[in-house]
């Protein structure tokens, strides 16, 4: 386990180009192999995750040409010429194991073990598990729901409505691309919309998506599909590090290219717009059917306290423990609510959330379903623990840079699970990591 310090600093500036997006770039992967056409994508994130995903679909007889990073060239095999190994290997990847067996219960295969490392065990799976089986799908987890994960593929598949309890836009995919393989419609209700990378991917690939109010839906069994050449665009998750990083230290501007900002997933900008921040937005050209633009965040001083609203959650939610560091630092009091999803991240976010604040000397405290942090001075610094998680590693590292005697930050090498080139960049505005 390797410990960095990420040193205070006085100003950032710079211009950065963030990493591919992670979610997208899980999907163009799963979709490209079930496509009857070779796709071409370019700039598909290099990371622990997504290489858990390229090594899966490989596995089951899809053949790939290129590297993460660069461009990988998928030769699809159509929806049904998917052929598991009897175990694949999920890693830390939350994504792959819940979409990939939404793809694999539609093909004939047996008794397929889907695991991964022990943060991915614990997990939940259930979620998935119910809705797949009331579909008609051999899909069972372990003890307490969680995985691994067996499939056993080629049962008839019914569509049904299926109302989600916690708006989840993992949960939301596997049950539409199972729905490609069933007999009549399938329909998912949200609470709240969450991310909709999949159902903008399907529409690209030909697949009839509709939405009807809060709920979207396949129209039934799907011969075929053919996903279009795409480029994956900048990962708004992360450049969120950054976004933050800015407010509280930009000395002109940082500027961060070509991020993804489907409304869907940028709700953390009207956050920080709330609390003083100045972000300002210029729009580019859309990349694989998703908006694109270049972010400029400026130093903010005065920054106000806010409150998250539980409808604000789900179109920020791998976002929300950064609100804990903008309200270390902004006058009042900060609370997040209706985020009892963070418990059930590759780390129970809203403890480990709370736990780096108060050892980095922030005055915190937690919520059943979120926390608050009570600020307005500058961050006094300390030591946390990344505990497997590659957001709250690099929130410390945010922190350090604000703080009075910097972070240091226990298992910090997490961060390649998303970011590997995170410390390059940080560095190349200015951050000391």
């Amino acid at each position: 386990m390797s410990t960095v310090t990420a040193a205070p600093v006085g100003a950032l500036s710079g211009t950065l180009r963030v990493p591919p997006d992670k979610s997208i770039t899980h999907r163009a992967i799963l979709l490209a192999a079930i496509s009857d056409r070779t796709v071409r994508v370019t700039a598909p994130l290099d990371s622990a995750d997504t290489a858990a995903t390229l090594n899966a679909v490989e596995a089951c007889g899809v053949r790939v040409e290129g590297h993460l990073g660069d461009e990988i060239v998928v030769h699809g095999v159509g929806r049904l010429g998917l052929r598991p190994p009897p175990a694949i290997d999920c890693a830390n990847a939350g994504t792959l194991m819940r979409l990939l067996p939404a793809l694999l219960v539609g093909v004939p295969c047996d008794h397929v073990i889907l695991d991964g490392d022990d943060s991915l065990r614990r997990r939940p799976m259930s979620r998935i598990a119910r809705p797949l089986r009331a579909m008609g799908a051999a899909l069972f987890t372990a003890p307490g729901g969680t995985a691994p994960l067996v499939v056993s593929g080629g049962t008839p598949l019914k569509g049904m409505r299926h109302e989600l309890q916690v708006a989840s836009a993992q949960v939301k995919s596997c049950i539409l691309l199972a729905g490609l393989g069933a007999e009549g419609p399938t329909w998912v209700h949200e609470p709240t919309p969450s991310r909709d990378h999949t159902e903008r991917m399907l529409t690209a690939a030909g697949v009839g998506v509709v939405r009807d109010g809060d709920d979207v839906g396949v129209l039934g069994r799907c011969e075929s599909l053919s996903l279009p050449d795409l480029r994956v665009p900048g990962d708004f998750s992360s450049a969120a590090f950054h976004l933050v990083a800015g407010t509280l230290l930009a000395d002109p501007e940082v500027r961060l290219e070509g991020v993804n900002l489907n409304p869907l997933r940028a709700g953390l900008l009207d956050v920080m717009r709330r609390m003083g921040a100045d972000v300002t937005v210029e729009e580019g050209e859309p990349v694989a059917g998703e908006p694109c633009g270049t972010l400029i965040v400026r130093r903010s001083r005065g920054l106000t306290a806010t409150e998250v609203e539980p409808h604000e959650v789900a179109a920020m939610i791998d976002e929300l423990p950064l609100i804990g560091v903008l309200g270390a630092m902004a006058a009042g009091t900060t609370t997040v609510r209706g985020a009892a999803e963070l418990r059930v991240k590759e780390s129970d976010r809203i403890t480990a959330v709370v736990d780096a604040l108060t050892g980095m000397g922030v005055r915190a405290a937690e919520l059943e379903d979120g926390f608050s942090v009570t600020g307005g001075e500058r961050i006094p610094g300390g030591t946390i623990d990344a505990r497997g998680d590659h957001r709250l590693a690099m929130l410390g590292a945010i922190a350090g840079l604000a703080s009075v005697d910097g972070v240091a930050i226990d298992g910090f090498e997490a961060v390649a699970v998303s970011y590997p080139g995170f410390v390059a960049d940080l560095r190349s505005i200015g951050g000391v990591a």
